[in-house]
């Protein structure tokens, strides 16, 4: 089968993301790209259904809270549900 060299643009987090993600099933972001392809021209179409999701306002703003909430290193977490509970009775 011969390949040929393609360029795509991606979003730097999500090209991340997808990589370790194809990484723990044995691939590289290449060889997922192409199945999708392969998936694409097998199906005649997108192999999956796309959809807008209808999230009213306050789940949006509840999302962006947990982003935000999620890349702020000043935010404490926790490993577990103890440690969770003795720092809320501090």
């Amino acid at each position: 089968m011969a390949t040929v060299p393609t360029q795509i643009r991606i979003d730097r987090d999500i090209k991340e993301q997808a990589g370790a993600l194809f990484s723990g099933l044995g691939l590289d972001i290449s060889g997922a790209v192409n199945m999708f392809l392969h998936q694409c021209v097998l199906r005649g179409g997108i192999p999956f259904s796309i959809e807008m999701p209808h999230y009213n306002q306050r789940t949006l703003s509840a999302m962006e809270e947990a982003r935000r909430i999620s890349r702020d290193p000043n935010i404490p977490s926790y490993d577990s549900m103890e440690d969770l509970k003795k720092a809320l009775e501090e």
